[in-house]
C-alpha cells in the first residue's frame, strides 16, 4: 500500500455519497507498500480501506482480484471483502482512476519476525493454495520471466555507475534463470506479494491477508520461494534458518512439495529476487518526486540473489 494519489476530504465524501456505509469522520493515507494509493477510511458505520488502482493493474483484471477475495472469505480464509456501491458496483471511479472500497481487517503488521510466525505463515499458504488449486478462476502472472526482461529493459542503459553492479548480475542471471526455469510444477492461484506489510497478526497469529493485487496462478512452489526470500532473512543479509525451517514445517503440517519441486527450489528463490530487485531498481530510478511512499531497497534483493547463487542445497 501506499500514495501516489493525493484526495481531499471533500472528494472522499462525495465518492462515498455513492455507498451505504456511513459519513465520513476521518481518513490518513497508508504510506507503507510500492503499488496503489491507499487510505483508511472511518465512517460512522465502521472502517475501510480506499484503494485507487496506479500501476502494474489492468482494469479488466479487476473482477478476478475481487471474485477472489470473495472465494476466499467463503471458504473461511481471512481477507478483505469489496465493498458495492448503491449501484452495485464494486469497481469505480475517483479521480479518473479505477477505485474500490474494501473492508478493514483488524491486525498488525509485526515489526520483528520470529520463528512462530513462519509456522503461521507455512500453514497459511498451504491453506490459500489449498483453496485456490479449485477455483474457477484463472489470471496469468503479469510479474513473469518476460516482465523482469521488460522492466530490466526501461533502466539498463541508465547512466549510473551505482547500479553497474546490478546490471552486471542481472545481465548473466536473466539468462541463467531462462534456460534453466521449471515447468509442469503443481500450480494454483497464488497470493504473490506475501510480504510482511500484506500480512496482519493478532497476538501473534495471523489475523488476515490483504493486497491481491499479483495474484496469479503459477506455481505453489514459487510462491513458497517469494515468500522465504521475504520472510528469512536477517537485516544483515543473513539467512535465517530459524523461520526457514519453521516456514516448512508450517506449511507442510497443512500441504506438501514433490520432488521436482524440492529440486526446483533454488531456481525458483533466484527467480523470485530477480523479480523484487528489477522492481525496486525501476521503481528508485524511475520514482516520482511528490510521491508519498517509502521506496525499498534494491540492495537487499541484490545481497538475496547472491546468496541463493552460492547456496543452492536448501533442505525443503
Amino acid at each position: 500500500m501506499a500514495v501516489f494519489t493525493k484526495i481531499s476530504k471533500s472528494e472522499i465524501e462525495f465518492f462515498l455519497k455513492d455507498y451505504s456505509i456511513g459519513n465520513l469522520v476521518s481518513f490518513e493515507g497508508i504510506v507503507k507498500g510500492t503499488e496503489n494509493t491507499n487510505y483508511k477510511v472511518v465512517t460512522t458505520k465502521d472502517n475501510y480501506i480506499l484503494t485507487l488502482l496506479e500501476k502494474r493493474v489492468e482494469p479488466e483484471e479487476l473482477p478476478f482480484f475481487m471474485g477472489l477475495q470473495k472465494e476466499l472469505a467463503a471458504n473461511g480464509f481471512a481477507c478483505p471483502l469489496p465493498i458495492k456501491n448503491k449501484e452495485n458496483s464494486i469497481i469505480n471511479k475517483l479521480k479518473d482512476k479505477n477505485a474500490l472500497i474494501i473492508s478493514f481487517l483488524q491486525g498488525e503488521n509485526l515489526s520483528t519476525v520470529n520463528a512462530e510466525h513462519c509456522i503461521e505463515l507455512g500453514q497459511k499458504i498451504a491453506e490459500f493454495t489449498n483453496i485456490t488449486k479449485t477455483l474457477n478462476l484463472s489470471r496469468s502472472n503479469s510479474l513473469g520471466y518476460d516482465a523482469w526482461v521488460n522492466i530490466y529493459d526501461s533502466f539498463k542503459n541508465v547512466k549510473d555507475s551505482t547500479y553497474e553492479e546490478y546490471l552486471q548480475i542481472l545481465d548473466k542471471e536473466l539468462i541463467f534463470l531462462k534456460n534453466n526455469w521449471p515447468i509442469n510444477l503443481p500450480k494454483a492461484i497464488i497470493h504473490a506479494d506475501l510480504f510482511i506489510d500484506n500480512v496482519l497478526f493478532t497476538n501473534n497469529k495471523i489475523s488476515g491477508v490483504i493486497d491481491f493485487y499479483f495474484s496469479c496462478n503459477d506455481f505453489i512452489a514459487y510462491e513458497l520461494a517469494l515468500t522465504i526470500n521475504a520472510w528469512c532473512f536477517n537485516e544483515n543479509g543473513t539467512f535465517n534458518y530459524e523461520n526457514f525451517n519453521s516456514f516448512i514445517i508450517g506449511f507442510n503440517s497443512v500441504s506438501s512439495l514433490n520432488n521436482e519441486e524440492k529440486e526446483s527450489m533454488n531456481i525458483l528463490l533466484r527467480g523470485a529476487a530477480v523479480r523484487i530487485l528489477v522492481t525496486r531498481l525501476h521503481d528508485k530510478i524511475f520514482h516520482p518526486n511528490d510521491a508519498l511512499v517509502e521506496l525499498k531497497n534494491p540492495k537487499e534483493y541484490l545481497n538475496i540473489l547472491k546468496w541463493h547463487q552460492k547456496n543452492k542445497n536448501l533442505n525443503i
